[in-house]
């Protein structure tokens, strides 16, 4: 009981001081912090006109914010002079331990052309070659005319056995009676006269020949038109053309044509046209060699033949002091032997330009109607 009387005593007293401090203002606490912004109320009605109050006292200082996002790098100053000392000068640390090799860059570009080497010393003289095979045996001429009788310091043989009886010739016209003359002495053999003028050509001789060898002047030729071999060698007939570079029959018959071309410093993909279709192609991959190539053709009068590169990477034919590089052709035979007729104008063969993947089974023959 006395417990429970000494809890109710407690509680009374509890009741009743927090009644006396409702009821009765206590001491001023201290001004608690501002609160956060409320809500914007709505707008209330317009007020009375006052006068404009004092100004309120500067505001302390805010919490200093979080670090920026760090700035692109600025430009490079001017360069101080002399009597400005803007920092003091700071001193060069020890150089630390080197890093780890790092991985192996990309492979690089080629690099530019080296200058040109001092020149070697001359070779020894090769050993001699092969024999070629025998040429084809030409056709048999025609017999000659009758020499000159030839001096005879010889006495008569014995007479020979009797010939047959031959056949009995056609009866003459006959002639008027002459007087009968006295029989002279035996006069001396004369001397043999001066040689006459040539003749005209044999009906199995040529009546027209054709060859040329020239050689290539400027190295490295451009792809997609004739090569230009402009130093000449023969070319008595003319009819290798040095300003274009391009070879024309004339007359039909059986042609040989040959390269002996020198490589430096890149690939060579060169090939004989005729008529704007290649008839043969070679490559040479090495950078420094030589390559040759002799081929057979038959030609109709009027057709073309060049030397043509493939293209700018593949065109390493070389012109120089010690090296050459060579093209040469002639016509082996006409294809008849016979004096040659009139002829009209040259044909032509149509333009189909210098493309080197033109992969004809045929090559076009120029248009003409003249027999050659």
């Amino acid at each position: 009981k006395l417990h429970f009387v000494f809890i109710l005593v407690i509680r009374v007293a509890h009741i009743s001081t927090f009644i006396i401090r409702t009821l009765s203002p206590g001491r001023r606490g201290m001004t608690g912090s501002r609160g956060p912004p409320g809500f914007m109320g709505r707008p209330g009605p317009k007020g009375n006109w006052h006068p404009k109050g004092d100004e309120g006292e500067k505001g302390g200082m805010g919490i200093q914010g979080p670090p920026g996002v760090k700035g692109d790098r600025g430009f490079k100053g001017e360069r101080c002079s002399r009597y400005q000392v803007l920092w003091p000068v700071k001193r060069q640390g020890i150089m630390g331990p080197s890093g780890e090799p790092g991985l192996p860059g990309p492979v690089g570009g080629r690099g530019l052309k080296g200058a040109k080497g001092m020149e070697g010393d001359k070779g020894m003289k090769g050993d001699m070659g092969n024999m070629g095979p025998p040429g084809t045996p030409g056709p048999m001429g025609l017999k000659g005319d009758m020499g000159p009788k030839g001096d005879c310091n010889c006495t008569d043989g014995a007479d020979g056995q009797k010939g047959d009886k031959g056949d009995k010739g056609t009866k003459g016209v006959q002639g008027g009676m002459g007087p009968v003359g006295q029989t002279g002495q035996k006069g001396q053999k004369g001397h043999m006269g001066d040689m006459g003028m040539m003749g005209p050509p044999g009906p199995c001789m040529p009546v027209i020949q054709s060859a040329f060898s020239v050689a290539l002047t400027s190295s490295f030729p451009p792809p997609d038109t004739p090569v230009i071999f402009s130093h000449v060698y023969y070319n008595y007939q003319g009819h290798y053309d040095v300003m274009t570079g391009i070879y024309t029959a004339p007359i039909n018959g059986t042609y040989v044509f040959s390269y002996h071309l020198t490589i430096y410093d890149r690939i060579l993909k060169v090939g004989i046209f005729h008529n704007y279709y290649p008839v043969v192609k070679t490559t040479g991959t090495s950078m420094l060699g030589t390559v040759s190539h002799t081929v057979i053709l038959h030609l109709y009068r009027g057709d073309k033949v060049w030397l043509q590169v493939k293209d700018t990477r593949t065109n390493g034919m070389y012109a120089g002091n010690e090296a050459r590089s060579t093209l040469s052709g002639y016509l082996l035979h006409p294809d008849r032997c016979d004096m040659a007729l009139p002829r009209g104008p040259m044909p032509t063969v149509p333009d189909m330009g210098y493309d080197w993947r033109n992969n004809g089974t045929t090559t076009p023959s120029p248009t003409t109607t003249a027999s050659h």
